[in-house]
């Protein structure tokens, strides 16, 4: 017999320094354990944002699945810059080119809706776009 789902909950946690708190509080599920799973699996990846699913179940078990960071922090730490523009087509407040632009792409492709890496590409410029970010070749 399967486990009756009594929530699933999306988090940004800090990798390998997850902690028990409101945001843990509001998935209802047993929050140390959690925390030491959560902080063994992404202990490579401690200070990054890392986006988790957690699927709580009723007897307060869970099962969570590790994302990979977002595009817009990528971006910043590529471009070397803290806050993306407020007025994206008038202002632009960094740079990246086309190397670091695949390597994003190629990190962030199991998560995006996409075949090939050169659509990959197309999304993250997209978004580098939005963000005051100009790509150079």
């Amino acid at each position: 017999m399967s486990k009756r789902i009594a929530k699933v909950v999306k988090l940004e946690l800090i990798g390998g320094e997850a902690k028990p708190g409101p945001k843990l509080a509001s998935a209802g599920i047993v929050m140390p354990k959690f925390c030491t799973d959560f902080n063994a699996k992404t202990a490579d990846r401690r200070g990054q944002v890392v986006p988790v699913i957690i699927t709580a179940y009723e007897d307060k078990s869970f099962d969570f699945v590790i994302k990979t960071t977002p595009v817009t922090i990528l971006l910043k730490e590529k471009a070397g810059i803290n806050k993306a523009s407020a007025t994206p087509n008038k202002d632009k407040v960094g740079k990246i080119n086309r190397a670091q632009l695949r390597e994003i792409a190629e990190y962030k492709m199991p998560d995006l809706n996409c075949n090939d890496i050169e659509a990959a590409m197309r999304i993250v410029e997209g978004s580098a776009r939005n963000m005051g970010i100009t790509v150079e070749d």
